[in-house]
């Protein structure tokens, strides 16, 4: 009888005691939750139609290549509507006559990221090296 006793001590005292892990695992959580508020995540706002329209003379006379883009997916280069097809020639045109330049991109908020892309592609293709992305002016 005393053998068999022994064996079932044997077996409880060789199982492996979570309570640390579970108590570190608590912990970090309990860290994480704390912590998380107080991340500040960058909040990227593009500007709205309303304020495309209203930017101020001084900032558009400032550069000599500022693409708008509206919400309606049309593009302006220098307060002149572009198609896209056409996009390439006309940017091209302008590296030749401003090759230090770089590109300012005002793009509306509710225009589509694929316009975006057409106008990054093209300027890539034409040689700029640089976009500025005016977010809110």
């Amino acid at each position: 009888m005393r053998k068999r006793l022994n064996y079932v001590e044997e077996d409880i005292n060789s199982l492996v005691n979570l309570t640390p892990l579970i108590d570190v695992v608590f912990v970090v959580l309990v860290t994480f939750i704390l912590i998380a508020p107080m991340l500040n995540l960058d909040k990227v706002e593009l500007a709205s139609g309303k304020e495309l329209k209203k930017l101020p003379t001084s900032f558009q006379s400032r550069n000599t290549i500022t693409i708008h883009v509206y919400k309606d997916n049309s593009i302006f280069i220098n307060q002149r509507k572009v198609l896209a097809k056409d996009l390439t020639a006309v940017l091209s045109s302008l590296k030749k006559n401003y090759p230090k330049e770089t590109p300012k991109l005002i793009h509306d908020k509710s225009a589509s990221f694929g316009t975006y892309q057409t106008i990054k592609s093209a300027l890539e293709t034409v040689g700029f090296d640089e976009l500025d992305v005016i977010l809110k002016p």
